[in-house]
């Protein structure tokens, strides 16, 4: 009797504290379904601001298609296991342009792990809409704002790309004026990065590209991130493994480690201050194509004010450099009305196009 009366207080306080570890747990769970909703909301504010702000300058639709089936299924025998993933991209198609004749097209890919393509982009899409260029804005899987998951069927480096590439086709299979010999890739960051494994992988389907400071060699930027970072690359629903666990897998991720597939025209910035993605990353990649003997592009700014967003802020040195990517462009893309100068690009930020 003694005995139980010792162990009783043990017993109990056993079961408060797991009573208090399973609420604690389903109280994170439930936190991690409210953010997703919260990005869900945050999604349809800023797509109405889409709308209010570029409605002056372009016909805008979010249109809704289709990439190869998740890599990441289970049960692969399961019903429906392997159907292809929808998901959402924007089209912008300038107002002022003859839609009986044929226009460039450039897919602009939005950067960011589980990042989204927000009005952050608008001053740039202006600036596009201005030169005539029809632009489609991939929501590829593990972008943010389409629930837990869409969100968790992310293939960072892997099937993402091929989303992108499906917005090049679906708007080739759809809008007859969308000109399939002048067609652009061109994006930021991971944007940049989605941008060049395309390129490499459809040197045909792509007449230039342009990446602006792009994750270029995952194996370097998982030694000087932080721990967060690599736990987020390595868990299950990203790619699965670290890049000690399978440095092949993470090769064959990274744009340095394919420099050999480069055949398109290609322009390539970094930033000697780049706060996110270190300018190591992408000189290793100039280094690769070099090495390679490839003829590209590229400029490496020494610590120009913005760091990682040095060339999308609104300063007078960024569109200065913005007028520079888009003379890059248009030598390949032909728009009707290249931006060739500061006034030019000035002029696209406030007045009607014509």
């Amino acid at each position: 009797m003694i005995l139980i009366m010792v162990l009783l207080p043990c017993i109990v306080y056993s079961q408060d504290e797991q009573s208090l570890r399973n609420e604690i747990s389903k109280l994170k769970e439930d936190n991690v379904e409210l953010n997703h909703r919260l990005d869900q909301l945050q999604k349809a504010v800023d797509d109405g601001l889409w709308f209010d702000k570029i409605k002056e300058y372009a016909y805008i639709d979010k249109v809704f298609m289709y990439g190869p089936a998740s890599a990441k299924v289970k049960n692969p025998t399961a019903m429906g296991a392997k159907n292809p993933v929808k998901f959402w991209s924007y089209v912008f198609i300038p107002k002022n342009i003859d839609l009986t004749k044929k226009h460039p097209l450039l897919v602009l890919v939005h950067g960011g792990v589980h990042g989204d393509f927000t009005t952050y982009h608008t001053h740039m899409v202006r600036e596009m809409m201005a030169q005539g260029y029809i632009v489609v804005a991939p929501e590829y899987r593990g972008s943010t704002g389409y629930g837990r998951g869409f969100h968790d069927l992310i293939d960072y480096g892997g099937l993402e790309n091929d989303d992108c590439d499906a917005s090049r086709k679906y708007m080739i299979e759809n809008y007859d004026f969308v000109d399939k010999d002048r067609v652009g890739a061109i994006g930021w960051s991971h944007g940049g990065m989605i941008s060049l494994m395309n390129i490499f992988e459809h040197p045909n389907d792509y007449k230039c590209a342009f990446a602006g400071v792009p994750v270029s060699d995952l194996i370097a930027r998982m030694g000087y991130a932080t721990e967060d970072y690599r736990d987020i690359m390595s868990a299950e629903n990203h790619i699965g493994k670290t890049a000690r666990g399978d440095i092949n897998e993470y090769r064959k991720r990274s744009p340095a480690w394919n420099a050999a597939k480069l055949q398109t025209p290609l322009l390539i910035h970094t930033n000697t201050n780049d706060d996110d993605v270190n300018s190591l990353e992408v000189e290793h990649l100039i280094q690769a194509l070099k090495a390679e003997g490839k003829k590209f592009e590229y400029e490496i700014f020494k610590d120009i004010p913005g760091g990682h967003s040095f060339d999308r802020i609104d300063s007078k040195i960024a569109k200065e450099i913005r007028v520079k990517i888009y003379k890059f462009l248009a030598q390949y893309l032909t728009p009707q009305k290249p931006i060739t100068s500061l006034q030019e690009i000035n002029k696209a930020a406030y007045l009607p196009i014509k």
